[in-house]
């Protein structure tokens, strides 16, 4: 699996209940059309975490690269009603910092070639 995480704080006077209503609904759409594979939405707790990072986290699991790319296409359409689903989003945050990472090792990785 690769792991798509975004780091974000919601816009100054933003409803953080609605940001999040309005993110299930957009990652849900891009679940339902096959373009994710799970996700998750979380909350700093106690501050704990590095300033830097934001207030919310997001976990976008995709089986592969080709299938984030897919999503991305999707959205780049900016066809409704993914259009419409992802500026409800945007509009709610600020200061967005995103990864990819990898579940590793993964299944392809050849062993005995480890680096030390």
């Amino acid at each position: 699996m690769d792991l798509y995480h975004i780091w974000c704080d919601l816009a100054r006077g933003e409803n953080d209940l609605a940001f999040c209503a309005d993110l299930s609904r957009y990652l849900e759409h891009l679940k339902g059309q096959g373009l994710v594979a799970s996700f998750r939405i979380t909350r700093k707790k106690l501050g704990l975490a590095p300033a830097e990072l934001g207030e919310f986290h997001v976990i976008i699991e995709t089986e592969s690269l080709a299938q984030l790319e897919r999503a991305f296409e999707h959205v780049a359409t900016r066809a409704e009603p993914v259009e419409g689903l992802h500026a409800a989003v945007n509009q709610k945050l600020e200061r967005a910092r995103f990864a990819l990472y990898r579940d590793f090792p993964d299944p392809f990785r050849a062993s005995g070639q480890e680096r030390f």
